[in-house]
């Protein structure tokens, strides 16, 4: 089986979903974001954006991880609470940092900030199974 580029120990221990869903998200560009639903559905399953929440939500404890996760935000523009690290005041800094602009509701405009995901070639070869 192909590792998964950028795959630590840690991370090819994961499920395989987990396993697509970092290498997805390595790939959404900075200054962009993407729903969990929508990850999921270029994964192949358009009902399992809770999983790729869960996914997220076991990423090590480190600021400076490989995974950019800040950029998986909620279907209303929304940051989801995901545990005391994961913590939204810092998600928020992060995307900020970036260039991703809150309104004063604390939303993204996904017009402006989504990304439209890879080419449809790609998605065809991202399909994983649960």
């Amino acid at each position: 089986m192909k590792r998964p580029r950028g795959a630590t120990g840690w991370e090819r221990a994961q499920p395989k979903f987990a396993r697509a869903v970092y290498s997805f998200v390595r790939i959404v560009p900075k200054g962009k974001v993407v729903t969990y639903g929508q990850v999921a559905a270029i994964l192949g399953h358009p009902r399992a954006a809770r999983a790729v929440g869960t996914a997220l939500s076991r990423l090590p404890r480190s600021p400076h991880a490989e995974v950019p996760w800040q950029r998986v935000i909620n279907a209303a523009g929304r940051i989801s609470h995901r545990g005391d690290f994961l913590r939204p005041e810092l998600q928020r800094a992060l995307l900020e940092d970036e260039g991703v602009v809150f309104d004063r509701d604390g939303a993204i405009d996904l017009r402006r900030y989504r990304w439209a995901g890879p080419a449809r070639e790609r998605r065809v070869r991202t399909r994983v199974e649960l």
